[in-house]
């Protein structure tokens, strides 16, 4: 009852601070995000939240930070984009988003995760890790910013032309707790926030601090977002400490 009572109470502190920020306009408008899976766990809620304390709708486009990137610096047009911080700034750079509206407002680290059923390796330190990488019959880790780091880390680890036959990196989007629980590879790297709550696979845990790396996400207002006004509220809501129980759900901690 108590943890029930917690979750209303900070449900009701959420709109109140939607509402303060994003006051009730005269005419809603749509909000066009596009954004990467990472942010999934806990953004529903924020942004539920948010469209009922501002009257906006949101829509939202799930895609891999390389993936969605790329779509925007193609041509395609959102009001906001919410990736890894660098790639904002490289859309910032292009012309793509306004300059100095980057938002940082999360951030998280790189977790290890097996296909259900399987043993639980060790991933407590460097060693381990590397141990476990060894030991098992394929590795998958994905394409975004999480997956650029793990290939290095192989390097750094001595075991990246040794493994290389058994490891396995999908197109941008393609989600790896997704690979797991279809058992198309034994053992994943991805951020923290896309192996939580996800039936199929062990979550291991992050990995150990000598090894383990942090991304920052963040937002950036597109130079023709329809809706800059809504959008820039939404950014507002996002960053509100109100949000930061939310942020954590996601297995992410406030930026």
């Amino acid at each position: 009852m108590q943890s029930k009572a917690r979750t209303i109470l900070r449900r009701l502190l959420l709109v109140a601070a939607a509402t303060a920020l994003c006051p009730q306009v005269a005419q809603s408008a749509e909000i066009k995000v596009i954004a990467a899976n990472a942010i999934k766990e806990g953004y529903a809620e924020l942004v539920s939240v948010f469209e009922k304390a501002s009257g906006h709708k949101v829509v939202t486009t799930w895609a891999g930070t390389v993936n969605a990137t790329k779509r925007v610096g193609d041509g395609e047009v959102y009001d906001l984009v919410i990736v890894g911080s660098d790639n904002i700034d490289q859309l910032i750079a292009a012309g793509k988003l306004v300059a100095g509206s980057r938002a940082d407002f999360a951030k998280t680290g790189i977790g290890v995760a097996v296909r259900a059923g399987l043993p639980k390796p060790d991933v407590s330190t460097s060693d381990a890790v590397k141990a476990a990488v060894l030991a098992a019959k394929s590795v998958v880790y994905s394409a975004g910013p999480s997956g650029a780091y793990i290939g290095e880390l192989l390097k750094k680890l001595g075991i990246a032309e040794q493994v290389a036959p058994k490891t396995r990196q999908p197109s941008s989007g393609a989600e790896v707790a997704a690979i797991l629980t279809r058992g198309e590879a034994d053992f994943g790297f991805a951020q923290v926030s896309e192996f939580l709550n996800v039936p199929g696979l062990t979550n291991l845990g992050p990995l150990p601090a000598s090894i383990q790396n942090f991304t920052i996400y963040a937002a950036g207002l597109h130079v023709a977002a329809p809706s800059p006004d809504a959008a820039k509220a939404l950014v507002k809501h996002l960053k509100a400490p109100e949000a930061a129980s939310a942020i954590k759900k996601m297995g992410m901690e406030p930026g």
